[in-house]
């Protein structure tokens, strides 16, 4: 075995009732290299490393590490070999501090009868493990205080904290700014320099010649070719990939109709005076860096979060929105950043969630028309191309890019006018991106109203009629799409931070 290969894994078969997830894959890890796992979403990249994490057992194949064959039966056994994973689905306790969380497992003990937990000596050891990564993070803070950014960093440093050999991540940079990225990358390139090896999943393709030196693509669960990240270029990938071209987005003339929903000088927690305005078949981004405010201005008109300042009217009628019940009800559907915890109940099947907004509708004299429900989940199902083996099948077995187009099929059965979507595409592979754009798209021409949330700005370039910017919980700023380009939205989008126009937050 090659003494510059830390892993080696050989013929790795996986079933699930139902489903081939791996067959017969080959895969191999150099020392010092970042190797990147490419592939739509369901085609096999989080089996393999769960397999390699000792989350999930393989069927058939031969791992060999370090080169000795290896069986790894347990995500323990996995961190006492010498291998870290961050999971696209954070692996936090919401209610412990972050100290607690990077160290869980690994805690620092006092005392030599009686042992109790060096929580000072945890909190020292995580803060030097924060400023690593230059975050300014309190080691005391609570987990479910933090923003999902300041979550993904977490994670990332408790990885980093066991001095592995072999590091999987998967989706680091989802739901980070340009600056987290910047270090996250510089601390790569650290650990590729100590001799560890990388496995690096994402769907940004445009990351992959920053970091990656080579790329194995996935698709159905076989091995489609291992390319060199210096000499492969998108197109190529993406071709690889999904087996398809993806074609050029043309953008096309509109009229708009009547105005859907008007925002007047809106306050609630994080968000000061903000006043914006949604027509019919007409996409408006709320474009901004992560903490701008975006998502909390989201919630509260889906009457999440109260508001305490302001006005809202939808088809020109003051509206008082105090609970979601309320915000469906007035025809508004919200699509939440984080799918798992806030947009669908895991437990439940593919067929239940997709009709919880409609059960009312759905029912006569108390009874449940089931037949009618099953008919709604399966139009759906084959309209969005939703990839299951039944509609009975619990939610939280789909990939991620699935369990998206169950949250949009929820919301598309309740028939709401204005729709807002937080990062619809965040998480998902590219052949599943373009589908959820065009969806986007369709439903303009349907004459819905799109409020979108997106931090991918060709995205948000790409699809939206009007941008409005925010900065600290204000809007800083307004463009057409002929007034619209990257440039132009990250000034505004750093204008409060800059201390530029008075918009300080």
């Amino acid at each position: 075995m090659n003494s510059d290969k830390l892993l080696v894994m050989k013929g790795i078969t996986k079933k699930f009732p139902g489903v081939v997830a791996l067959e017969n894959v080959d895969f191999d890890l150099e020392r010092g290299e970042v190797h990147v796992l490419l592939g739509e979403n369901g085609a096999g990249k989080s089996t393999l490393i769960k397999i390699l994490s000792g989350a999930y057992k393989k069927d058939e194949g031969n791992i060999f590490l370090y080169g000795q064959p290896t069986e790894i039966t347990s995500p323990r056994q996995a961190r006492e070999l010498g291998i870290s994973t961050i999971y696209q689905e954070f692996n936090l306790v919401p209610y412990m501090s972050v100290a607690e969380n990077i160290f869980l497992g690994i805690e620092a003990l006092r005392g030599n009868i009686v042992k109790t937990l060096d929580k000072k000596l945890m909190e020292r050891k995580a803060l030097e493990a924060l400023s690593r990564l230059r975050l300014n993070i309190n080691p005391r803070s609570k987990i479910k205080d933090l923003g999902i950014a300041e979550q993904q960093m977490v994670e990332i440093v408790k990885a980093l904290t066991k001095d592995s050999k072999i590091y999987i991540f998967d989706e680091p940079t989802a739901v980070l700014t340009p600056n987290e990225i910047g270090e996250l990358f510089r601390i790569i390139k650290e650990l590729k320099n100590s001799g560890a090896g990388i496995i690096y999943i994402s769907h940004r393709l445009e990351e992959i010649p920053l970091i990656g030196d080579r790329i194995t693509v996935l698709r159905d669960g076989h091995v489609v070719g291992t390319v060199y990240a210096s000499r492969a270029t998108t197109d190529e990938l993406v071709r690889m990939m999904t087996g398809r071209e993806i074609p050029t987005r043309i953008f096309e003339e509109k009229t708009f109709g009547e105005e859907l929903l008007r925002v007047e000088n809106l306050s609630c927690d994080r968000v000061s005076g903000v006043t914006i305005y949604l027509r019919r078949g007409e996409i408006v981004g709320l474009a901004g860096l992560v903490g701008s405010g975006r998502t909390e201005l989201a919630k509260a008109l889906f009457g999440v979060n109260p508001w305490f300042r302001g006005a809202v009217y939808v088809k020109g009628r003051p509206v008082k929105i105090t609970s979601p019940r309320e915000a469906i009800r007035l025809g508004i559907a919200y699509l939440p950043e984080s799918r798992k915890e806030e947009g669908l109940v895991l437990l439940m099947s593919v067929a239940d969630n997709v009709n919880l907004p409609v059960l009312r509708r759905c029912a006569s004299w108390g009874c449940l028309k089931h037949r009618e429900l099953f008919a709604n989940a399966a139009m759906y199902k084959e309209k969005l191309r939703i990839k299951t083996p039944s509609l009975v099948q619990p939610v939280m077995y789909l990939s991620g890019g699935n369990q998206q187009k169950v949250v949009l099929a929820k919301w598309l059965s309740s028939e709401c006018d204005i729709l807002i979507f937080d990062e619809p595409t965040r998480g998902i592979d590219v052949g599943a991106k373009e589908e959820i754009r065009d969806l986007i798209v369709d439903l303009a021409r349907q004459g819905k109203g799109v409020l979108l949330i997106s931090s991918e700005l060709p995205e948000v370039l790409t699809l939206c009629d009007r941008i409005y910017v925010m900065c600290r919980g204000k809007i800083s700023g307004e463009l057409s799409r002929e007034e619209a380009n990257e440039e132009r939205i990250l000034e505004l989008a750093f204008r409060g931070s800059l201390g530029k126009g008075g918009e300080s937050g």
